[in-house]
């Protein structure tokens, strides 16, 4: 569990009804569902607009390693491949093949793969390089919506705070449902730029971060076993791990 975000969220929220009570403010003034419903309905109906659907689906999934983090495997997978280089000097490339039919990882089994078949080093720098960028893109393309959420929010805010002062101009005549309208309009402006600020792009934040991690994880394999396809020594591999482990 990742305790910083739900500190965050928890923070953000004691910080807003804390100030809200301070000069006298009721705190179920803030609850306006017809606001709510508007501001992220309409948002999310415009991320879905110009989003692919994958992309979307992709996107709302991660939510989840926002509040459970996933596991840094990168000193895990720095060992593995320090035992790979040992058992290559000792044994040939050809010993890889029961670590390639091992791992789990596509990614891990295509870079062992090209090693094994004696692929030079600079092939699989580059297509190891060309698979992360690729991946890379597909995860930001995911991670987007995230962004575009929060940029969405605050317009969708302001768009709902428009159609509670129409919803007033409809009932001056009847000054018992004025408050409603007003209310509305103040509170969805509200509710735009606090989800947009406190809570999409955060998220979204977050999510590349945690990409960041993953994409030093491949780039550290595909470095250091193009290293061992050039026959480098095991000493030598391990400098350049600790590098990415820093």
């Amino acid at each position: 569990m990742d305790w910083a975000s739900l500190g965050g969220i928890a923070l953000a929220l004691i910080g807003i009804l804390i100030g809200q009570s301070i000069d006298g403010g009721r705190i179920g003034s803030l609850l306006q569902p017809s606001a709510f419903f508007i501001v992220t309905f309409g948002t999310f109906g415009a991320v879905l607009l110009q989003s692919r659907p994958l992309n979307f689906r992709s996107g709302i999934a991660k939510l989840k390693y926002v509040f459970v983090e996933p596991l840094d495997q990168r000193t895990a997978l720095a060992m593995e491949i320090s035992h790979w280089s040992i058992v290559v000097r000792k044994e040939g490339v050809l010993k890889l093949e029961s670590f390639m039919v091992e791992t789990a990882d596509p990614f891990v089994k295509k870079i062992l793969r090209l090693v094994i078949d004696g692929a030079p080093p600079q092939t699989i720098k580059e297509i190891g390089a060309n698979d992360i960028y690729q991946y890379e893109l597909n995860e930001r393309n995911a991670i987007k919506i995230w962004d575009s959420a929060g940029g969405y929010a605050p317009t969708i805010g302001i768009l709902a705070a428009v159609m509670g002062l129409i919803h007033v101009m409809e009932n001056l005549s009847d000054p018992t449902l004025l408050g409603s309208g007003i209310a509305i309009a103040f509170v969805s402006t509200i509710y735009g730029v606090g989800l947009a600020n406190l809570v999409f792009i955060p998220i979204a934040n977050k999510l590349k971060t945690l990409l960041q991690l993953e994409v030093s994880k491949y780039e550290m394999l595909v470095e250091s076993l193009a290293s061992i396809a050039y026959g480098e020594h095991t000493k030598v591999i391990e400098d350049r791990l600790s590098g990415y482990l820093l």
